[in-house]
């Protein structure tokens, strides 16, 4: 028999609205990287990208009035990925207004810098998802890539075609996409238990 694919891990739509509620309600004021933190919550889940890709994320491959980020992928794939609204606009935020403050010249147009002005590392990255996970009162292992497989399957939940999902996460293969149509099938199983008269 074919060896069966793990289901990744999936926030509900609640839970992604709560980590992102706690990340946006934080002021600068009392904590300085607040929309630092948010842009980067909202792009990780906006754009599905991976952790590699967020951290790489140069200030010319943003594209804010069109709403579009150029991702520079695995296998050195390029692709065009919609952000969405709300990570637009917390990205405009954190560009006008913390971002400034945080380069030292260091930084080679990464978008997302540490403290020192240089780009976030992985572990970095890692620690404000953790943070934010655990402010949002959210008990499950949350990884960055958490994000990345609710992207995914949320496009699919509400009727995203799967050749745009496959392009949109680049994968290479469409075999790697159709892992969330079963996490789909997952939640009909489950709606349909809860709804269906004699489910």
């Amino acid at each position: 028999p074919k060896p069966t694919r793990a289901l990744p891990d999936v926030l509900t739509y609640a839970e992604v609205e709560a980590i992102m509620d706690t990340a946006g309600a934080l002021s600068p004021d009392a904590y300085a990287n607040a929309s630092r933190d948010a842009a980067m919550l909202e792009t990780l889940y906006g754009a599905g990208l991976r952790i590699s890709e967020l951290i790489g994320l140069r200030v010319r491959d943003l594209s804010l009035e069109d709403g579009l980020v150029s991702v520079h992928g695995k296998g050195d794939r390029h692709r065009i990925v919609p952000l969405g609204g709300r990570a637009v606009r917390v990205l405009q935020r954190y560009l006008r207004e913390r971002r400034p403050d945080l380069d030292r010249g260091r930084s080679d147009g990464v978008v997302f810098l540490n403290q020192h002005g240089r780009p976030l590392s992985r572990m970095g990255a890692w620690k404000i998802v953790g943070k934010h996970v655990r402010n949002a009162g959210i008990e499950k292992r949350v990884t960055p890539h958490t994000f990345r497989h609710s992207f995914a399957t949320h496009l699919l939940e509400g009727g995203a075609d799967l050749v745009a999902v496959q392009e949109m996460l680049g994968h290479a293969d469409i075999s790697t996409t159709q892992i969330y149509t079963h996490v789909d099938r997952r939640y009909l199983q489950e709606e349909h238990r809860q709804h269906h008269p004699r489910g």
